[in-house]
């Protein structure tokens, strides 16, 4: 049984929860999340019986069982990123959750820390990468790629051989037509349709996409 310290209990954190009480072999432990800072350490139960306490408590509740794993409940792709690397060097193994009304072939690769949510679609040799989102009723085809830390939104397709780079936002409904690539913290937005290569750091929106703002972040 896994023993599962969730980071974050905003929205996103609600859906995982979810996934979390709908996995046969897990069982939520604690939430851990900064509007919980007047507790001084992990303390307390939540609705499921959960320890609760600020981000910093996770160390503490680390020392106490090394066998907890962990997964970033929040939808923000940096902000997400940023936790996951503190918790990888203090040591911290992650949670791999897939809801039980996914279809995920057992060809696929799925990394470590990332949630595959109810009614998504992972076809044979795509591969989700570490701590990435795919969510309600998206799709990675055969050959995609979803990057680290990326995020398919809601209804989105990621189709034969595409790519979202690392830390990606594919937009609800949006969808990267075959071979076709989002660059690493590109947003394709909502309902967007790409047919050329979007470069990183970049926003590209409309159909057939087209770039609309650059990102000097990934300068």
């Amino acid at each position: 049984m896994q023993r599962i310290v969730m980071i974050g209990d905003g929205g996103h954190g609600k859906v995982v929860r979810e996934l979390i009480a709908l996995t046969p072999d897990a069982r939520l432990a604690a939430v851990l999340d900064d509007r919980y800072a007047a507790l001084a350490g992990a303390s307390g139960g939540g609705p499921d019986g959960e320890l609760r306490g600020p981000v910093a408590a996770w160390r503490g509740l680390l020392a106490q069982d090394a066998e907890l794993r962990f997964v970033a409940a929040i939808g923000d792709n940096r902000t997400r990123q940023a936790i996951v690397r503190m918790l990888e060097e203090g040591g911290a193994r992650f949670a791999r959750l897939i809801h039980p009304a996914a279809i995920v072939s057992p060809m696929a690769r799925i990394g470590p820390g990332a949630v595959v949510m109810a009614r998504a679609v992972v076809q044979p040799d795509a591969e989700v990468g570490a701590h990435a989102i795919v969510n309600t009723g998206a799709i990675i085809e055969h050959d995609a790629v979803l990057g680290d830390c990326a995020h398919a939104a809601p209804g989105s397709i990621l189709t034969g051989g595409a790519r979202a780079g690392e830390g990606a936002f594919v937009g609800a409904g949006a969808v990267i037509l075959p071979g076709r690539s989002v660059g690493a913290w590109s947003t394709a937005g909502a309902g967007a349709v790409v047919t050329r290569d979007v470069p990183p750091g970049c926003t590209a929106a409309g159909v057939p996409a087209a770039v609309i703002r650059g990102d000097a972040r990934s300068r």
